[in-house]
């Protein structure tokens, strides 16, 4: 089935009636490009001149859509008009044509119609210095070259340079892509660690406030009940504390502003705490101070034990906890043992259980360590960590062990 061409663009079709417009004048007038006409009676000549015009005024209608069609119809149409009198218009237009041809046509015939044009005129050039053997000849051989050469390789200079931009463009749509894409993730990474740094500051003061608040509402005793008034006034004013020096850090517009990130220097009264919120540490031992531990490993040794600690307060049974830090085969170990909890009953969990877990998990794999949680022994919780203390870019991920609330035996809300 015959294809038709689609509707020419509105510019084309100002281009064809303008060329054809402009023929008509010219041929009304009586200019033409020869005196007359080398195979056409002088009397008919002029009126031959039209019907190349005309077929080049229809071919600048597929300029864009068909354009190796309308370079073929052109091409014709300027040979016939070598054989009358001749119009500039056709002439004109035939050099347009050259033009879209490199411009809109296939890239293939893009590259290749500027060596073929330069091919044909000096092709042209030699053939006619050779018949002719005048210096006129290299005039002619220049106007050839004006209507072939010169539009394909403006043509084709132009649809470099289009393409030129256009790549220019996609690699900075791609930039500003890859750039978002970066920025969302430093958010959500930043997002992620403020969530551990707020649970890590907060947890540990509220199960204490929580535990200590419920035996003051159970216990009627007026020392017990005074005793755990105090430790939730300790808690309490020790949160605030945290809060505010987190908020100001937050506020703070100077990048040099001195960090509160805890060290292991403070495990001691990290430990201390815990045993006057009526934790039963019965041993701990603090690592190696030399050399210190890089400050991220440091940070992520104390939020483990700070969490750890914790969790066996809100969740663990009565009973001795172990903590344990040390430094082997480049690592830095932290462990801490504590009594395995028995739920009373099939209560609902307590709100935010597990989140403790995930924060501790995902410190130990960015430093490209390894975490395990779980029962051990039947009777006791472990939670183990080995952090890296040395730099290890692009190294595997830290692996994950102890599905601790999938696991049927687990009895405690971590």
């Amino acid at each position: 089935m015959l294809r038709l061409p689609p509707r020419p663009p509105r510019f084309d079709v100002l281009i064809a009636l303008a060329g054809l417009l402009g023929g008509l004048l010219l041929w009304g007038l009586g200019l033409h490009t020869r005196i007359a006409a080398p195979t056409v009676p002088a009397g008919n000549s002029a009126a031959w001149t039209l019907l190349p015009l005309a077929a080049t005024a229809g071919a600048e209608l597929l300029r864009r859509s068909w354009t190796g069609c309308g370079l073929a119809v052109g091409t014709v149409a300027l040979v016939a008009d070598q054989f009358t009198v001749g119009s500039l218009a056709t002439v004109l237009m035939y050099t347009d044509l050259v033009y879209a041809a490199a411009l809109y046509g296939p890239p293939g015939r893009a590259r290749r119609l500027p060596a073929v044009t330069g091919l044909v005129t000096v092709a042209v050039t030699l053939a006619l210095l050779a018949w002719t053997r005048q210096p006129q000849a290299l005039l002619v051989g220049l106007v050839v070259g004006v209507i072939f050469f010169g539009p394909a390789t403006t043509g084709a200079m132009l649809r470099n340079h289009r393409e030129a931009a256009a790549a220019a463009r996609l690699r900075a749509e791609q930039t500003a892509l890859l750039a978002e894409m970066d920025r969302v993730q430093a958010v959500t990474d930043e997002r992620a660690r403020m969530a551990r740094e707020l649970h890590d500051l907060v947890a540990g003061h509220l199960s204490a406030i929580a535990i200590h608040s419920t035996a003051a509402l159970s216990l009627d005793d007026e020392a017990t009940s005074r005793r755990a008034l105090g430790v939730i006034r300790e808690n309490s004013v020790a949160g605030l504390a945290e809060m505010r020096r987190l908020i100001e850090v937050l506020r703070a517009e100077d990048a040099d502003t001195p960090s509160v990130a805890p060290t292991l220097e403070g495990l001691g009264a990290l430990v201390e705490q815990a045993r006057a919120n009526g934790l039963d540490v019965r041993s701990f031992t603090p690592p190696p101070v030399d050399p210190p531990p890089p400050a991220p490993v440091g940070l992520a040794a104390y939020r483990i034990v700070q969490e750890s600690l914790t969790n066996a307060l809100k969740h663990g049974a009565p009973g001795p906890v172990d903590a344990v830090l040390g430094r082997a085969d480049g690592a830095l170990t932290v462990r801490v043992v504590s009594p395995l909890g028995v739920q009373a009953g099939p209560g609902p969990r307590l709100p935010g259980a597990g989140a403790g877990l995930v924060g501790m998990r995902e410190r130990a794999e960015l430093l490209g360590g390894s975490f395990s949680a779980g029962p051990v022994g039947g009777q006791r919780w472990e939670v183990r960590a080995v952090l890296p203390l040395g730099e290890a870019p692009g190294g595997p991920r830290g692996t994950v062990s102890g599905q601790v609330d999938d696991d049927p035996g687990d009895t405690r809300e971590r």
